[in-house]
């Protein structure tokens, strides 16, 4: 894992008020909803979550289209600030899609208020040679997800 800048730094505005914004990352029940990329699965029974200061985020991801593939994710939390701050070490397992193999990364979440009903995102990740552009992609689909779920 790179330890310099981040290879990706993502900044989204979501329609939905910090609370809510950061309930759909902290609550596992939200987070099924909307994680990962489009045509995925996460099964709410393979979430798992203690999320504090030295806690963990956990599940298991799994594609319909492509049955072979299939992820373990797992972010032991470093850092964590109610409604502000989800910080931490991921480790990516599995069978992954794209001939990508397991990784490990950091993963920092910021939530700010943007007016009343409105939050900014700033998301950063530092990662292995060769993975920024997938990640952003998969962030991309994932944040268009978050979006459709708060809206519905």
């Amino acid at each position: 894992m790179n330890t310099g800048s981040p290879q990706v730094s993502i900044t989204r505005l979501v329609n939905a008020p910090r609370k809510v914004v950061y309930q759909a990352f902290a609550n596992p029940d939200h987070f099924s909803l909307w994680w990962g990329p489009f045509e995925n699965v996460l099964p709410r029974e393979d979430i798992s979550f203690d999320l504090r200061s030295g806690g963990y985020m956990q599940w298991r991801e799994f594609f319909p289209a492509e049955p072979e593939v299939w992820t373990i994710g797992r972010i032991d939390l470093t850092d964590v600030v109610e409604e502000e701050l989800l910080d931490g070490a991921m480790q990516i397992a599995g069978n992954l899609p794209g001939g990508f193999e397991p990784f490990e990364t950091r993963m920092r979440i910021e939530f700010y208020d943007q007016g009343d009903r409105a939050t900014r995102l700033e998301i950063f990740q530092w990662l292995p040679d060769g993975y920024a552009a997938a990640t952003e992609g998969g962030w991309g689909e994932s944040l268009t997800k978050l979006d459709a779920t708060l809206i519905g």
